[in-house]
């Protein structure tokens, strides 16, 4: 038993570092690799260590097509009009929302999902409530969220 648990918590580290660098690309703080001399032993070790956190041109793709609607994501969050809901999607919350930009989120977010889940060996459905809370606990004040309600044990919208 005590080996699983190990293993379940070194699978959810190397999630966490997945996502992290995945939001990095959405939020603008992607860090690019130090420019040294070239063939000096710095610049390899730099170019070694981007390369291993390579996603794919999917994912990468998928993380700048996130990265480019985000400011109109969170003007709608702000208004209340969208919300993060348990399984790491965008969901209408009001009237008068371009289903085109949520389908395009959602759609995005699941290409993300599914490239995690099969480079950890794991469920999209457990990439997804890991990626949903990273999510849902970076979100901005007054986002909507989908959150489990301890004491009844139901999910229920709240506001952040």
């Amino acid at each position: 038993i005590k080996l699983d648990i190990s293993m379940r918590l070194d699978i959810y580290q190397h999630v966490a570092k997945d996502i992290d660098a995945i939001e990095d690309i959405v939020s603008g703080n992607k860090k690019k690799p130090v420019s040294g001399k070239e063939g000096s032993m710095l610049n390899v070790f730099v170019e070694e260590a981007y390369a291993e956190d390579s996603f794919g041109p999917e994912v990468e793709k998928a993380a700048y097509n996130r990265r480019d609607r985000k400011g109109e994501l969170d003007s709608l969050e702000a208004k209340g009009l969208i919300g993060e809901n348990r399984s790491g999607l965008v969901e209408a919350r009001g009237d008068g929302v371009d289903n085109a930009l949520i389908n395009a989120e959602n759609s995005d977010r699941m290409v993300i999902y599914n490239a995690l889940a099969a480079k950890n060996g794991i469920s999209v459905g457990e990439v997804q409530k890991i990626y949903a809370k990273k999510l849902q606990d970076g979100a901005n004040p007054g986002t909507s969220v989908e959150a489990l309600d301890e004491s009844t044990g139901q999910y229920e919208w709240k506001v952040k």
